[in-house]
């Protein structure tokens, strides 16, 4: 039955005459348009480095993770981008960047076919999609060293089908949080919500029904430290990932014209400086150790908020910014273990919770200087510089929806997942590490011990 409704899905589409397209060869856009080119370079430029992103978070996965595990995550972070790059073409794109319904979803733009088969529609969808594959990576290392895979197969399909393309219409795809009646509506530059706090929030909720892996706590409760293999790995990754986010935030523009990426650009820099000073300066000041994992938490922390204000704040406010980062992040890992949640790379709280913060800096900080992609039209000023409360109450408005949204489906869909087929690994599997039971290899064969 599935397989004849599949057929018939891609039927329907292939007999969508091509006369529907707009311009796939760019002839047309070339021509009403001769800078295009630039435009066109730097975004797919700038998507590249979001795209290499991807082995950014598998090398901190990895490095922060057991080596029993490493195989599992690598196949992991890839999965989910494959699976993205097929179900957002065929579902996602149409849901969350189509003509809107009623502010709530997309209804166009289904397999990129017909009118959608036009160089703008690909640019957009490939900036989309590696978006939706940052979005759908975040949750694999709060889930880390315990989940099924077919588990986590499902749920790439999920975000990146329906979680992510949904709540992303409602602010980026004219849906109805972009036209709050409060400032210029909810806004997001780059993704602090419509990326880092879908993932980090649907990873809390993935984390909360797994449970805490096996020696996490001891029996009063008290968390108990389970170290990484391998710390130069998790700082590879923190490198890439923070030069991947130059492209992230700059890219966001949507146009190599608009100079305000000099701007974002340092704005970028000095949040993960921030993040990472006062990261490791906190926990220094509480164990006496120049803590290395914390201060790249609080590096990806400080990328992770500052992703949404970037373009609308100062240099100053974008350091602040990160130094309340950096706070947040130390106080979620210790928050979040205190109440039994086991999140073995603090994704939850590099992502989900300064996700949050982000959104609420812009309603703060914003200067007045830059608007919705330019200098003309509406400027975006939060309450510091004088523009009154309203734009700080579509923020907090679009941050408790997006909360709401990605911890509220998440939790469903992973407890229908453990409810069907249950989404933990046996205690055998766990204990001896994923990569032998789940894959076969070990990612180090020549030092691989079945770790009890």
């Amino acid at each position: 039955m599935f397989k004849k409704v599949l057929i018939s899905i891609f039927l329907l589409f292939s007999m969508v005459s091509l006369a529907l397209a707009q311009d796939p060869s760019g002839a047309e856009t070339l021509a009403a348009n001769l800078s295009a080119p630039v435009d066109y370079v730097w975004v797919l430029v700038c998507g590249f480095l979001v795209f290499f992103m991807q082995a950014g978070f598998a090398m901190v996965e990895a490095g922060f993770c057991r080596a029993k595990n490493a195989t599992n995550l690598m196949a992991k972070n890839t999965i989910d981008f494959a699976l993205a790059s097929l179900v957002f073409m065929a579902f996602g794109f149409a849901f969350m960047m189509g003509k809107d319904y009623n502010g709530l979803i997309g209804t166009t733009g289904w397999f990129l076919h017909g009118s959608n088969y036009d160089v703008g529609r690909y640019l957009i969808f490939f900036w989309q999609l590696v978006f939706a594959g940052t979005a759908a990576t975040i949750v694999s290392g709060a889930v880390a060293e315990r989940l099924k895979f077919k588990a986590y197969f499902v749920y790439s399909l999920a975000v990146t089908a329906v979680i992510y393309p949904l709540y992303g219409h409602w602010v980026w795809g004219g849906g109805w949080l972009s036209k709050l009646p409060f400032g210029l509506g909810h806004i997001d530059f780059a993704g602090s919500g419509v990326v880092h706090t879908i993932g980090g929030f649907v990873g809390l909720a993935g984390a909360i029904v797994l449970g805490p892996r096996f020696g996490k706590f001891f029996k009063d409760g008290r968390p108990k430290a389970l170290p990484g293999h391998s710390i130069t790995l998790a700082a590879l990754g923190v490198f890439i990932l923070w030069f991947g986010w130059f492209g992230f935030n700059s890219g966001s523009t949507f146009s190599a014209h608009q100079l305000r990426i000099a701007v974002i650009a340092v704005n970028t820099n000095l949040a993960a400086a921030a993040g990472a000073v006062v990261a490791i300066l906190l926990v220094f000041m509480k164990t006496k150790k120049w803590d290395v994992g914390m201060m790249l938490n609080g590096c990806l922390a400080g990328l992770v908020a500052i992703t949404a204000p970037c373009a609308w704040v100062e240099a100053w406010a974008a350091v602040v910014i990160g130094m309340v980062a950096g706070t947040l992040v130390v106080i979620g890992v210790y928050f979040w273990e205190a109440r039994g949640v086991d999140d073995p790379v603090g994704a939850v709280s590099v992502h989900g919770i300064n996700g949050v913060w982000g959104l609420i800096s812009v309603g703060l900080f914003a200067d007045g200087t830059y608007g919705l992609g330019s200098t003309s039209g509406p400027l975006v000023k939060g309450l510091f510089y004088g523009g009154g409360a309203g734009q700080l109450i579509a923020q907090v408005i679009g941050a408790a929806v997006c909360v709401a949204w990605a911890f509220g489906l998440g939790l469903a869909m992973f407890k229908l997942m453990d409810s069907k087929f249950g989404i933990r690994v046996s205690p055998d599997e766990e204990l001896k590490g994923l990569d032998v039971p789940e894959h076969g290899t070990p990612a180090y064969p020549n030092f691989y011990t079945y770790n009890y």
